[in-house]
């Protein structure tokens, strides 16, 4: 039993290794050349605006200042007296920026989330001659080629949307924060390995969104991004990973709030992904694999076994170890790359080696609960309004109202909505 153990112990941080070392390796080839001003096509971003994010001034002011010359924005708002037309309104008192729109969410869709709501009536307004589409969360800041990077990988036909993802350096680092950043640095190697786009920093061909039928999915979904990889598989086209899209967040989050956010992620996973079944695998089989070695040496100890129960302790010590030692290493491609930008990526307050392994192990059984949680999910909450899942196609809003903010103490301005 102990060689058994220790075999699978090693089986299972090779495995990891190799998810691991293929995404830093992507991660390193991240400078690519990009399209030229004559062959940029004419393009639209899309942001989806409910409640007033605590880095959206700094969002807003990234899109008005993209090195890309045939764009416009168009910011989709909840409701006219939602707290981020005030935010609105202040940037563009102060900005000369004149290629934008802003819509207000006319009639909120009951079969779907109120972001595929507005996206559908952000699609159905778009003149003809735009050629791509760019959607992001009000959390991302985009750099001045954030568009044009998108654009580029878009360019090959086989190519349906391109993607990018998120890194968490919170500013605060508590509890709540911490487990985020843990938890998205495993997060991010299984996105890129199952091709899951994420809808921070997303671009897809209006040709391609039509012909895929996704206009028509988004009327009856609950998220807009993680079904496009099977929808554009069906005309024959994919999305790509751009590694130089690797976006910097800075947001602070609960304890309880990142439990009521990784669940949605999951959420979304489980009713759009093909390869769900395998996510769900891989996180209960790494806390089932810690409960099985724990036991078994408990069990080696109780049969007068000391040596071969404290070697299991010793091997799953130094196995946990070596998982946290992998997220450094992705932490280093990805800074490398937000350096290249001049992005501060400096840690405020990193905590420190032992606190940080300590995490590692809390995010490990959270993520557990969270994951089990998720298999019984029939409804969630998401920005005060209710929604019920009867199937990935049937969605159903409980009710609209507009957003309310909260007040909120200096030491939660800077944490998610």
């Amino acid at each position: 039993m102990l060689f058994l153990i220790l075999g699978i112990l090693f089986l299972s941080f090779l495995l990891q290794f190799i998810l691991v070392a293929g995404f830093v390796r992507r991660l390193k080839l991240w400078n690519q050349p990009l399209l030229k001003d004559v062959d940029c096509p004419e393009a639209v971003v899309v942001l989806c605006l409910r409640g007033g994010d605590p880095f959206l001034s700094k969002c807003i002011g990234g899109l008005l200042t993209q090195d890309y010359p045939n764009y416009e924005v168009l910011f989709m708002v909840d409701h006219r007296e939602d707290p981020a037309m005030s935010i609105l309104k202040k940037v563009f008192a102060e900005s000369k920026f004149d290629r934008y729109r802003i819509e207000v969410l006319d009639s909120p869709l009951t079969t779907c989330s109120l972001k595929c709501s507005s996206l559908v009536q952000a699609v159905e307004g778009l003149p003809l001659s735009i050629e791509i589409m760019a959607l992001l969360d009000a959390d991302t800041v985009p750099h001045t080629t954030w568009l044009r990077e998108l654009a580029t990988a878009l360019e090959p036909s086989h190519v349906g949307a391109s993607t990018g993802n998120r890194w968490y350096i919170p500013t605060l680092c508590n509890h709540g924060s911490m487990i985020r950043y843990v938890w998205n640095a495993a997060a991010i190697v299984q996105m890129y390995w199952y091709e899951i786009a994420w809808g921070g920093t997303l671009a897809i061909k209006i040709d391609s969104l039509k012909k895929a039928g996704i206009l028509d999915r988004w009327r009856t979904a609950y998220g807009e991004d993680t079904m496009i990889r099977n929808e554009l598989s069906g005309i024959g086209q994919k999305v790509v990973f751009v590694p130089s899209l690797m976006m910097i967040n800075r947001e602070e989050c609960s304890a309880a709030s990142f439990q009521t956010w990784v669940r949605r992620q999951l959420l979304s996973a489980r009713l759009y992904h093909p390869f769900w079944f395998l996510v769900v695998a891989h996180g209960l089989s790494s806390v089932a694999l810690v409960i099985w070695v724990l036991l078994s040496s408990l069990l080696l100890l109780i049969r007068g076994a000391p040596w071969s129960s404290g070697s299991l302790l010793l091997a799953l010590f130094v196995y946990q170890i070596c998982l946290t030692a992998m997220l450094p290493w992705i932490e280093n491609a990805v800074c490398d790359i937000a350096k290249a930008r001049g992005e501060d990526v400096s840690w405020p307050r990193r905590p420190n080696w032992l606190l940080a392994n300590g995490y590692a192990w809390l995010t490990q059984w959270t993520y557990s609960y969270a994951l089990t949680y998720c298999l019984f999910m029939r409804g969630f909450t998401w920005r005060g309004i209710d929604y019920e899942v009867r199937g990935p196609w049937s969605i159903k809003m409980l009710g609209y109202r507009p957003y309310k903010s909260k007040s909120r103490s200096p030491d939660e301005s800077l944490h998610s909505i």
